[in-house]
């Protein structure tokens, strides 16, 4: 995605923030002892984070706030839709896998989609932080960061929460599903 579709609208900022704000403040569990005024202030501040967050809401994500990092004075959205973002599946985990395929190519990698769009895959630490939350795929799985060990040997990690437990499975890299997306992380 080009810089230019990353420049939102004045309507285009406000309909965002409007979104943002009513999950926010439907989820107050995810991110208790935070106050809404001061993550939009931060959200103003740095307009150039709008547009990931509106590709993020776009694709399907459910972007919100999960924490705060008093270490770089950031708050930190996940995406916390129920299921792997519809937008962003049947996709393999990145461009070497992508381009090993000989045939029946997905569209792009999770770690291109992830980089257009201005985001960071989540880590298995992430993933299951986002899992203290709430329970998220409980249908689908999600590509998580993988380790480099494990990607040069060709395979890449993926999660799910099943029998209300978080597992972590590895796969081909160039393996991909209709039920097997990704999930972001980014940091305001």
């Amino acid at each position: 995605m080009s810089n230019d579709k990353k420049v939102l609208s004045q309507e285009q900022r406000e309909d965002l923030l409007r979104t943002l704000k009513a999950r926010f403040e439907k989820n107050m569990n995810r991110h208790e002892g935070l106050e809404w005024a001061n993550v939009q202030a931060k959200l103003e501040a740095h307009e150039e984070k709008l547009g990931p967050l509106q590709e993020m809401e776009n694709t399907g994500g459910e972007p919100d706030v999960v924490g705060y990092d008093a270490q770089t004075n950031e708050f930190v959205f996940y995406d916390c839709s129920t299921e792997s973002p519809k937008g962003r599946r049947s996709i393999c985990y990145d461009r070497e896998a992508l381009e090993s395929r000989k045939e029946h190519k997905p569209q792009t990698s999770a770690i291109d989609m992830a980089a257009d769009m201005g985001i960071e895959l989540l880590t298995e630490e992430q993933y299951r932080e986002l899992q203290k939350l709430g329970k998220f795929d409980l249908k689908t799985s999600s590509w998580v960061a993988t380790p480099a060990a494990i990607r040069k040997l060709g395979g890449a990690l993926f999660c799910d929460r099943r029998y209300d437990t978080v597992f972590v499975y590895h796969n081909g890299a160039e393996s991909y599903y209709a039920a097997r997306g990704f999930r972001g992380s980014l940091s305001v």
